[in-house]
């Protein structure tokens, strides 16, 4: 039987801080589901990133600015909206909002419109070296255990158990945060038990004095939390960068 890791979202998942600049990627579809794409500049589309959002969605500016810095680096980078349209974010004020009532229909609809989307995106990109990050977190460890995937990362996840960390094939980064009630400490050293044990190929980046959500939610106006964000960003893309150039 598997034992749960990374527990379901909490209170904490639904704290934001909204982020300033301008989005610049656009709106496609692929399998019918509404996506966010942005591209380098050069066009190049050898290199694909595939993310998955949190609660608040792909169309979230926090979220679209992260995935254009990518962009900007030398990545396609989709964002499935397997939220159709919708964000917990347009509901947070509502008095008597439960927040969890709204996420369970998500729960049971995403997996079907992801794996559609992953097929269509796959042959849109065929011969595209294809990475993923971080809801979002099960769907980067499913996909890591398929072999033709290059690499991945995640940020403060939920919904993992010991077997998404059995079952890894390609590479994983876990961006994780010291304060985080679904990823505890105790359960973070046990993942990471596991990744050594079974001789998996990792990189763990352990933020001390951070939140769950800083990825994409941290307050740019708090020094320790901006840097976090930013440094986050920046290791996911050079662990992309690393096992686009090494990986077979």
């Amino acid at each position: 039987m598997s034992s749960v890791l990374a527990g379901p979202p909490t209170e904490c998942c639904l704290r934001t801080v909204h982020h300033t600049g301008e989005a610049r990627g656009t709106i496609e579809e692929y399998a019918g589901v509404k996506t966010y794409a942005t591209r380098p500049p050069s066009g190049d589309a050898s290199k694909v990133i595939l993310y998955f959002s949190d609660l608040f969605g792909p169309m979230y500016i926090n979220a679209q600015l992260c995935m254009d810095y990518w962009a900007s680096n030398g990545y396609t980078v989709l964002g499935i909206d397997y939220f159709e349209g919708e964000s917990i974010l347009q509901h947070l004020g509502n008095e008597g909002f439960d927040w969890r009532a709204w996420m369970e229909p998500y729960k049971e609809k995403a997996p079907k419109l992801v794996k559609p989307w992953i097929a269509e995106v796959r042959k849109a990109y065929e011969g595209a070296k294809f990475f993923w990050n971080c809801f979002g977190a099960p769907y980067v460890m499913e996909l890591l255990a398929e072999d033709w995937v290059t690499a991945g990362a995640f940020a403060h996840p939920s919904f993992l158990d010991d077997t998404h960390f059995k079952s890894l094939k390609r590479p994983l980064l876990l961006l994780c945060s010291e304060e985080d009630f679904s990823f505890s400490t105790e359960n973070r050293r046990r993942a990471v038990d596991i990744l050594i044990q079974d001789e998996k190929e990792y990189s763990l980046i352990l933020y001390g004095g951070i939140s769950h959500g800083f990825a994409t939610r941290g307050d740019p106006n708090i020094p320790n939390q901006r840097w976090a964000k930013e440094h986050a960003a920046l290791s996911a893309l050079n662990w992309f960068d690393h096992h686009a150039l090494y990986s077979a």
